[in-house]
């Protein structure tokens, strides 16, 4: 069997009233590195909206994040005309979990992610046309970074939310923070909450835990989180840090940066407290054709804002689309200033 055979029955979506699934998607299951079940789901625009597709946005959630927290924005790029591929990431979601206890957020290797996304791409490539536009956030825009560099070449065009390139460790440095990894990875402690801390998603609330200043947004995922308990991913463990803090040094090489011949822009909010601002804006300048544009006001969940802030991202969405898949003749191309939107 080839990886574009490697389909198994359709692969639920979850949903809740107010934000359930978009018209014209199904999930499937297809397989990961390892062979691990891994979920995705693929929509076709209405007619109605496009005689024919513009392309194909391929979405990639950040961490913890499953498809189902994504419906919204889907909705948006099929308003558009576009197809949509989204998936769940290898340990979240309803794809496979790496340890028994499901609330664990782990990872193993840079590498097993990657290969997962190759065989995604591959598995859906007959049905998703092209030209294609990469759209992630946070983990998945990482990752997503990290697949240009390696030298993915099917991608017309990027727009990344918030890419996890260098986390925040809060008052502690970074030396201490992978003295602290090694440390751990030596003695079997892999799979252990990071400072033994399982942050059950459950016990969240919007005003200690939001990653937007949405509330009405906000609540709606707890009510899909909620409806589905399964989809819930809890706090970090130390294998998950080391993948994390590896994948963000692996794409920030300056020659990596290089590497990338597509227009890509980042999109950062401007009171991010997840990933440094700072270290986006940097690698932005690094790349060939890249963009930066931050928001201020948003928090680190950008396409999960408020109507306005999240205006912004599908702003920055709507120029690369018009660039890579125009409706008209004209293409105007993406500039590579950095932006500062929204500012008094």
């Amino acid at each position: 069997m080839n990886r574009a055979q490697a389909f198994a029955a359709n692969a639920p979506l979850m949903g809740v009233p107010g934000a359930s699934s978009p018209p014209g998607g199904q999930g499937d299951w297809f397989r990961g590195a390892g062979g691990l079940r891994l979920r995705a789901a693929f929509w076709t625009p209405s007619t109605l909206v496009a005689a024919k597709p513009r392309g194909t946005v391929i979405l990639s959630p950040g961490r913890t994040e499953p498809i189902e927290k994504y419906f919204e924005v889907i909705g948006n790029f099929l308003a558009r005309g576009f197809c949509v591929l989204a998936h769940d990431w290898r340990g979240q979601g309803l794809s496979a979990r790496l340890l028994p206890d499901r609330l664990k957020g782990h990872a193993r290797a840079v590498e097993e992610f990657l290969d997962d996304y190759h065989r995604l791409l591959d598995a859906f490539e007959a049905r998703a046309p092209k030209p294609w536009i990469m759209v992630g956030h946070s983990m998945g825009a990482a990752l997503n970074l990290l697949t240009l560099e390696n030298g993915e070449e099917r991608f017309s065009g990027a727009v990344l939310s918030g890419p996890m390139l260098r986390i925040k460790t809060g008052k502690r440095s970074m030396w201490s923070v992978k003295l602290a990894v090694r440390w751990n990875l030596r003695h079997g402690k892999a799979g252990d909450f990071v400072l033994d801390d399982p942050d059950d998603p459950f016990d969240h609330t919007f005003e200690k835990d939001a990653l937007t200043t949405d509330e009405t947004r906000y609540e709606l995922w707890r009510q899909q989180l909620y409806a589905c308990p399964h989809l819930a991913v809890g706090g970090p463990t130390w294998g998950w840090l080391a993948f994390g803090l590896d994948a963000g040094e692996r794409a920030l090489k300056p020659k990596a940066l290089k590497n990338v011949k597509i227009p890509c822009t980042f999109v950062q909010a401007g009171e991010d407290d997840r990933v440094w601002k700072q270290t986006n804006k940097w690698a932005a300048k690094r790349l060939g054709r890249g963009r930066y544009v931050e928001v201020p006001g948003a928090k680190h969940e950008i396409i999960m804002e408020t109507d306005d802030l999240r205006a912004h991202f599908l702003s920055e969405f709507d120029a690369m689309a018009d660039y890579v898949a125009p409706t008209q003749d004209l293409r105007p191309l993406p500039q590579p200033d950095d932006v500062e939107v929204g500012a008094a």
